[in-house]
């Protein structure tokens, strides 16, 4: 005998992260240009199966596709983090900051600094100006720091699939 659910009783939905979804994102990792036939191979699933898989994936926003460039190879000469102590609304703040172009990366954080930013400049002087006259020059900012990157050792996006 089947049960139904009372008014009102929502459905449990289907775990978005299951372990085929798991294994199609640890696909997409290793290539963003994997065919949906390779992937479906991979995993055991149809190509319309895995198809559907990945269009709910990107609608939900647990994923991106995306080209990833290196900065230092498309013009950019300077790479830096800068970490930003403000008086008010951190995320007023935060969204100003994240509306520069130049920077890749924003987020609020707990401890020595309110906001962290990641930011691609042209050069010292383009890094010099983002500084000065963008950032330092929000009202609510009363300091930053600049860590000046000299070389990325490691940057991985497979974490997303363990």
């Amino acid at each position: 005998m089947q049960s139904r659910r009372s008014p009102g009783q929502r459905q449990t939905p289907e775990p978005l992260l299951d372990d085929i979804n798991k294994a199609i994102i640890e696909q997409l990792q290793q290539d963003g240009r994997r065919s949906y036939a390779a992937m479906a191979t991979a995993v055991g699933l149809s190509e319309a199966a895995v198809r559907q898989r990945v269009q709910r994936l990107l609608d939900a926003g647990i994923m991106q596709i995306v080209a990833v460039t290196d900065p230092l190879r498309v013009g950019f000469r300077r790479e830096a983090m800068v970490g930003v102590r403000v008086s008010g609304d951190t995320r007023q703040v935060a969204e100003a900051l994240a509306q520069l172009p130049e920077v890749d990366y924003v987020v609020l954080t707990a401890g020595t600094f309110d906001i962290l930013i990641e930011l691609v400049a042209e050069d010292d002087e383009h890094l010099l100006s983002l500084i000065n006259d963008h950032i330092r020059a929000l009202p609510q900012v009363r300091e930053t720091e600049t860590f000046v990157y000299l070389r990325l050792v490691k940057q991985t996006y497979t974490w997303g699939a363990r």
